[in-house]
């Protein structure tokens, strides 16, 4: 195993240390996705909602357009933790629509 990595690991007890001293890139899709989850529940962790997520839907392109309540079918999401995930990805479309019409322009 790589040394740096353990010691990476051990370094942060929450993503948003880790991107604040590596940046976003630095994390993996379920550091990024905890970071909007915040908070977990009583035995389990924003990370593990995180991986349950990305298990069940494969990826955020898998994700992408799910019925919100889709999402309430895991343990430890509620409202507000959806939205704010329907907001990012609200928020990446955004994005991607604004670049594509612009190359569409040029």
């Amino acid at each position: 195993m790589n040394k740096l990595k353990i010691e990476d690991k051990l370094r942060w007890r929450h993503p948003g240390g880790k991107l604040r001293e590596l940046g976003p890139e630095k994390l993996t899709d379920t550091e990024l996705l905890s970071i909007l989850i915040s908070t977990g529940i009583k035995g389990k962790s924003a990370e593990k909602i995180a991986d349950e997520i990305l298990t069940k839907f494969s990826s955020f392109k898998g994700m992408a357009n799910q019925p919100l309540e889709k999402f309430l079918e895991i343990k430890g999401l509620a409202d507000v933790k959806i939205i704010r995930i329907a907001a990012a990805f609200e928020i990446a479309r955004r994005v991607v629509n604004e670049v594509v019409s612009k190359y569409e322009k040029v």
